[in-house]
């Protein structure tokens, strides 16, 4: 058409046409190598150090408590962290059908670097030493030194091939992260969206130890390891720990019923202490410490308390039950328990037996000790005479194994004594501040029971002349004053012993026999015994009874060689000596006897009688039948 114009097309927009929105990219996942040295420890970990797969758990939770702490210490004085309000506890979480675990807590949380610089790599140069101490024992070192190098979590590969953290730290800017490892030799890092604060751990258990998906598995765990953790446990919303660390409370704020409770679950008795100790100690070593003296003793006291002991914690994180470093033997019936910053977790036996930090707490806490049972003897001696009861043939073993509080000790000894009522003891301070003008010597008898001490005829001299004679009973007793020496530069000795230095009362008696035929019937007694007694002399001890057998001055207590004598059935014994009682009237009729015929076989039998009559006394008559056969015979002469 003509004049008519053609329209040009418009020129097309030069802006760029608008872009299809983009996808979230996807975080990188950052892969790392472990070092050959942790390599080498992840190996020792899972395949021949620890001997109990449990203590993961413990592990774990100490490592949830650290975090706890640092935060709640952290925000008293900055309030401007991660979800200020979040509560300070752990959780559990199990499934025994899918055999998961998870652990988590709210506590401080892990940066990126806290990841790659805690967990990631080994976090004490001590560790290569420690393994190549473990090389050098061939693997045989006690797996719980582990936990000294700060890589206990990596105990959780005993018990899972494959571990997942994911934490967030507790700094406003920070992010989350996950951390995954199948403990082999490398792990990964990525970014995650977390918007809690603190960490969680899973990971699903190997077949052989499904048993720590089951809730009543690990709630044993945590309450034998972790009871006393200062934050709460919960186990499938189940809080587990509600027994309460009293030894961290001041002992003001601590109640009478809280420490009996405390008592009967650290020591699984029935009734409640007899007494206890509240200690907290700042200096060369720092600890604390909560011991109970027991209401009364068990029954196999001296087999037990060679085994038991106070239990060891470390920032109330359990470590070794029946700890016998922190106690000398003869005060191991004590307990309770001692919480130490000084040691590490994970301590092994080997190294509480050598280590300079539980010596100190051994010493200062037997010192302690001492000095609450000296405030008991001295203003509370009835509560200090059942406990002496209860212990004493325990306790008094420390005079002849303590030597640097043996003073001590032996200020702390008691006994029954000729002076004394019937269970009332005495001490030897009492005993010396009682002794008789020109008494220079202590004087003991020691035997099964009281009654048969009182009846002992060696006794006579002393009960006449009122002095008093301490009454050995326990069996320890005869290892332990005699060793004592002296008190107060007061000799101990026996009133058994042939060489007590009496004074002769009967001198200038009208009834007493002659020299000449005292020593002749002596001679008698001498021919008629032979080789049966070391010795035959005349008594300055005896009173009422006609002989009597005693030590010579080199022979062993009695009740030492009876002791002797059940232990080895073939050991025979040292001879003794008769002391013949000069005044008693069968000694006199015997001199008569004598005088009047010297071959009267009447003379030789009531010779043998009265020796093996002594022997009955003793209880070392082995001859019952011949006694008695004899006994018949001489009672149908005396009755013709």
């Amino acid at each position: 058409m003509a004049g008519k114009t053609e329209a040009k097309p418009k020129p097309k927009s030069q802006s760029k046409p608008k872009a299809k929105p983009r996808a979230k990219a996807k975080p990188k996942v950052k892969q790392f190598e472990y070092k050959a040295e942790m390599k080498q420890l992840l190996h020792l970990i899972v395949h021949s150090l620890y001997t109990h797969p449990e203590v993961f758990l413990r592990e774990l939770i100490s490592n949830s408590s650290d975090a706890l702490n640092k935060i709640r210490f952290r925000m008293l004085t900055d309030t401007e962290v991660v979800d200020p309000d979040a509560d300070l506890k752990v959780k559990i979480e199990l499934d025994s059908k899918e055999q998961t675990f998870s652990i988590e807590d709210s506590g401080i949380g892990m940066s990126h670097d806290d990841l790659i610089n805690k967990i990631g790599t080994v976090a004490s140069s001590g560790t290569l030493d420690f393994l190549k101490q473990v090389q050098e024992h061939g693997g045989a070192v006690d797996g719980n030194l582990i936990g000294q190098f700060g890589v206990g979590f990596y105990s959780v590969f005993m018990v899972t091939d494959q571990v997942t953290v994911e934490t967030r730290h507790a700094d406003k800017d920070s992010k989350g992260y996950r951390w995954s490892s199948d403990g082999q030799g490398k792990f990964t890092i990525e970014e995650i969206e977390r918007e809690a604060r603190g960490t969680k751990i899973t990971f699903k258990l190997k077949d052989d130890h499904k048993d720590f998906s089951e809730d009543y598995r690990v709630k044993s765990v945590i309450q034998k390891y972790s009871n006393f953790v200062d934050f709460p446990i919960f186990v499938d919303k189940e809080e587990v720990n509600r027994v309460s660390a009293l030894w961290h409370r001041n002992k003001d704020d601590v109640k009478e019923e809280e420490l009996t409770e405390f008592y009967k679950f650290v020591s699984n008795d029935f009734s409640g202490p007899q007494g206890h100790l509240h200690l907290s100690i700042e200096g060369a070593v720092n600890f604390k410490a909560l011991a109970f003296i027991p209401e009364t003793a068990p029954p196999m006291m001296f087999k037990d308390q060679l085994e038991k002991s106070l239990q060891l914690y470390s920032n109330k994180v359990f470590i070794q039950d029946d700890c016998i470093e922190l106690l000398p033997e003869y005060l191991r019936f004590v307990r309770g328990v001692v919480d130490t910053e000084d040691l590490p977790l994970n301590v092994s036996r080997e190294v509480t037996q050598t280590s300079p930090a539980m010596a100190k707490i051994k010493s200062i806490l037997t010192k302690r000790l001492l000095s609450f049972l000296e405030e008991w003897a001295k203003n509370e001696p009835e509560k200090y005479r059942k406990f002496y009861q209860n212990f004493g043939p325990v306790f008094k073993t420390g005079v002849n194994s303590d030597f640097g509080n043996k003073d001590r000790l032996v200020e702390l000894l008691r006994f029954e004594t000729t002076k004394s009522e019937k269970d009332e003891l005495r001490s030897l301070q009492d005993y010396v501040a009682g002794m008789q003008d020109g008494q220079d010597d202590i004087y003991y008898l020691s035997g099964e029971h009281r009654d048969a001490l009182e009846r002992n005829p060696n006794l006579e001299y002393f009960k006449k002349n009122e002095i008093e004679v301490l009454l050995l009973t326990e069996p320890v007793d005869v290892f332990v004053v005699p060793g004592l020496g002296q008190y107060q530069e007061k000799s101990l000795k026996s009133i058994d012993k042939a060489d007590l230095d009496l004074k002769d009362e009967k001198d200038g008696d009208e009834d007493a026999m002659g020299k000449d035929l005292s020593d002749s019937l002596i001679k008698v007694f001498k021919e008629t015994l032979g080789d049966k007694v070391e010795d035959v002399i005349e008594s300055k001890r005896l009173v009422d009874s006609a002989a009597t057998l005693v030590v010579g001055k080199d022979g062993m207590d009695k009740q030492m060689e009876k002791m002797m004598k059940a232990m080895n059935k073939d050991y025979a014994g040292s001879k003794k000596i008769l002391e013949i009682n000069m005044s008693h009237p069968l000694v006199k009729n015997l001199g008569k006897r004598l005088i009047a015929d010297a071959s009267d076989p009447l003379l030789r039998n009531s010779v043998l009688q009265m020796y093996e009559g002594a022997l009955l006394i003793e209880g070392d008559l082995t001859t019952q039948t011949e006694f008695i056969q004899r006994m018949t015979e001489l009672m149908v002469e005396a009755t013709k």
